[in-house]
């Protein structure tokens, strides 16, 4: 669900609930932050990469500019207990990339990288007239496979070399066992400024999916994202926190450790790019490709959680985040972990939701004075308007009572919706029975079915000040609301079925007091 039809369940919402003098106006879309063209961004003027030079012909290149002595093409295989990972001596860049603990719908590893694409992962690419000739450079490399798991080590290390008429090249890198993160290090001598790449569509696993997918940015405290419907390239100065590739769950990222001189972005074919613009020196980087898990890339120390986006309320996210994973370390089953927040979510609510209850009990009862008053001075909207207020003094009714605990609730509801939407930790999470998975719909539309029901009860226990037609018009919300969660996540759906169910004993108790007290 994207942020309109986000937008579009709020106020169905407020609607729905009798609220109908709260009107919401629609938020302005977030500006995006202005950013240089390469032109006027770099003193350098780096090339558009988003128009490569044509390749030239491999003829003309000299074979023995390409491979020095010793060197042949061949794979580089890598494993720890957490990624399988090929490289390629050609360009030394990675050709595959697979997380063993994630699986697919097929129960098969998830794979981040199936081939190298148009712009392979870590390859140089050098600027001016030699910026095909970097990817077809071919190195040496200090051993052919590379098993952590099997040798049961907890680091180790590839080391790819290239050093022939005059140019030397060599990128270090360090794998750990137990973890995602890759140290690099590349080293050039002789050699033109050149940038370092993500990859084309490196850690967008699920490209069907509605969240944002592609290249994203973290420049000081500020968030750029960027997809296909890139028109230029773009190039960013400054200090670069991170440059990745993402989607809903994964992510491959470059995190410089030593400064750079900027980031460009740009189109190839139908792709966006993403890359770091380096120095020929000693540059030194964290390589991230695995799941967006918050604690993990916290642990990293560079500000790559930030790349898990909880949207416009993630002041309020965060801490619901933190919450949910608690109840989740006690209870071991993230079902049971979104019932427990949603009851504690709504606790605090429950006085002001009792006091809109009241309000609105009273209006409904003041109802047919407010006809009468329509009528009697319909050809006077202003007698009518003042004669209504005054009605509302003498029975002390706020006619819009009803607004602040929506007002209140909705940027609880949006945060704990992206939480619940975005947040890995629910990919695969079991609960009980069929829901075997959070992060997706209810196979058999069970949950779905019964939260329909839910406010269908809620609809007819609610008091409500609305007019015969207006009234049969809402009697439409309960379906209309029931279709649209067919396809949302079933722990989402879960959430809202108990926000209902907590509502209806609420309503029950109101209802009952109110009985009692003969109001």
């Amino acid at each position: 669900m994207d942020k309109r039809t986000l937008l579009a369940v709020i106020l169905s919402l407020v609607v729905l609930l009798g609220w109908s003098y709260f009107f919401t106006p629609k938020p302005d879309p977030q500006k995006p932050v202005p950013v240089p063209s390469v032109q006027d961004a770099s003193p350098l003027k780096p090339e558009a990469p988003a128009k490569p030079e044509t390749v030239t012909p491999e003829a003309q290149i000299p074979v023995e500019y390409i491979a020095p002595a010793g060197a042949e093409v061949s794979d580089v295989v890598v494993e720890t207990d957490l990624f399988k990972a090929v490289f390629s001596t050609e360009g030394a860049v990675i050709k595959h990339w697979e997380l063993k603990t994630y699986k697919d719908k097929n129960n098969m590893p998830v794979v981040l990288l199936r081939e190298p694409g148009i712009v392979p992962p870590l390859g140089i690419v050098f600027e001016g007239p030699d910026k095909n000739l970097s990817q077809k450079l071919i190195y040496t490399v200090n051993t052919k496979t590379l098993s952590l798991s099997e040798r049961g080590d907890t680091q180790g290390e590839l080391i790819f070399s290239y050093d022939n008429q005059g140019m030397s090249i060599k990128k270090r890198l360090i794998f750990h066992n137990n973890d995602y993160k890759v140290d690099i290090s590349v080293e050039t001598a002789n050699t033109p400024s050149y940038m370092l790449p993500v990859g084309t569509n490196f850690g967008v696993y699920d490209k069907e999916q509605s969240e944002h997918k592609g290249p994203v940015i973290l420049i000081d405290a500020d968030r750029e994202e960027f997809d296909e419907k890139l028109k230029s390239p773009k190039y960013f100065p400054g200090k670069i926190n991170w440059i990745a590739q993402e989607d809903k769950y994964f992510a491959a990222a470059i995190i410089p450790v030593t400064p750079v001189e900027g980031a460009n972005v740009w189109k190839e074919k139908d792709s966006a790019e993403i890359a770091l613009k380096l120095k020929p020196q000693k540059n030194e980087f964290i390589f991230y490709a695995g799941p967006k898990e918050y604690d993990r890339l916290k642990r990293l120390n560079a500000g790559l959680e930030h790349i898990i986006d909880f949207g416009w309320f993630s002041i309020v996210a965060m801490p619901l985040f933190w919450v949910l994973k608690f109840f989740y370390t006690y209870l071991g089953n993230y079902g049971w972990a979104i019932i427990i927040l949603t009851i504690v979510t709504r606790i605090p609510f429950i006085p002001i939701m009792h006091k809109s209850q009241k309000s609105m009990k009273k209006l409904q009862t003041i109802q047919p004075m407010m006809a009468e008053l329509k009528e009697k001075y319909k050809k006077d909207p202003q007698k009518m308007q003042q004669e209504t207020m005054a009605l509302y003094k003498k029975y002390k009714v706020n006619p819009i009572g009803g607004c602040l605990p929506m007002l209140l609730q909705i940027p609880v509801f949006i945060a704990l919706y992206n939480v619940l939407l975005r947040a890995i930790e629910l990919r695969g999470a079991p609960f009980v029975l069929w829901i075997t998975d959070l992060s997706i719909k209810d196979p058999y539309y069970v949950l779905p079915i019964v939260m329909g029901l839910t406010m269908v009860i809620q609809q007819k226990m609610t008091p409500s000040a609305m007019e015969p037609t207006q009234a049969k018009i809402m009697m439409l919300m309960p379906i209309i609301f029931t279709f649209m969660f067919l396809s949302f996540a079933s722990g989402l759906v879960m959430y809202w079925l108990v926000n209902n169910v907590l509502g209806i004993a609420q309503q029950f108790y109101s209802n009952k007091k109110a009985a009692a007290e003969g109001t």
